[in-house]
């Protein structure tokens, strides 16, 4: 079963075949046998095929991103970076499904929410590491952020550390001296840099 909605067999791209070797409710691995533009014999190559997510960049009034410290076991190590989550249950989500994920994450992983006057801005999709996955993510900006009353209760396959906001100049640092290296948090810099949103200019 592909999850991701952006990959299709069009214009000279054709899947010949397809060998399921592993599945579970968050991945897929095939190895699937495609003949590319290219290239007229097919050529083998393994998949692992993944849900789209939704990384949100949240905004406080003052101009801070919000960032968690989340353990993450494949690399063996804390990391901080932006919220983000999977999209359950929606092989083609539109635009209500992709804020509610949005928003979700955000209070989940947070303890943040968008303020009344607050809004939700797309910045565009990217995949995670097209080398191997259809891995993809969303781009949104919220702001204003605000903390909530209430507490937030994160996943059971989280382990999220710390919470904070951080000013331009210290994510600018931090991305500089490779305190901040995960591709989600790295591309929607670039979007909010490229975008206007932040200011990167440390002169």
């Amino acid at each position: 079963m592909k999850w991701t909605n952006l990959v299709r067999d069009t214009h000279g791209w054709e899947t010949i075949s397809s060998e399921r070797h592993f599945a579970n409710a968050h991945l897929e691995v095939v190895t699937d046998q495609v003949r590319t533009p290219t290239r007229s014999q097919p050529r083998a190559w393994t998949v692992v095929h993944r849900k789209a997510a939704v990384i949100v960049a949240p905004m406080t009034r003052d101009g801070k991103i919000v960032l968690i410290c989340q353990e993450r076991v494949p690399i063996r190590t804390a990391i901080w970076e932006m919220p983000a989550g999977q999209i359950d249950n929606a092989l083609e989500p539109g635009h209500k499904e992709i804020e509610a994920v949005a928003l979700r994450e955000l209070w989940e992983e947070t303890g943040y929410r968008l303020a009344k006057d607050g809004t939700l801005t797309a910045l565009g999709h990217y995949f995670s590491s097209p080398g191997f996955t259809d891995e993809y993510g969303y781009f949104l900006l919220a702001r204003p952020v605000e903390r909530c009353r209430e507490p937030s209760v994160c996943n059971e396959g989280e382990s999220i550390l710390d919470c904070r906001d951080f000013s331009m100049e210290e994510l600018c640092r931090m991305i500089a001296e490779n305190e901040i290296r995960d591709a989600n948090t790295l591309s929607m810099w670039a979007r909010l840099a490229t975008g206007g949103f932040v200011s990167v200019d440390q002169r």
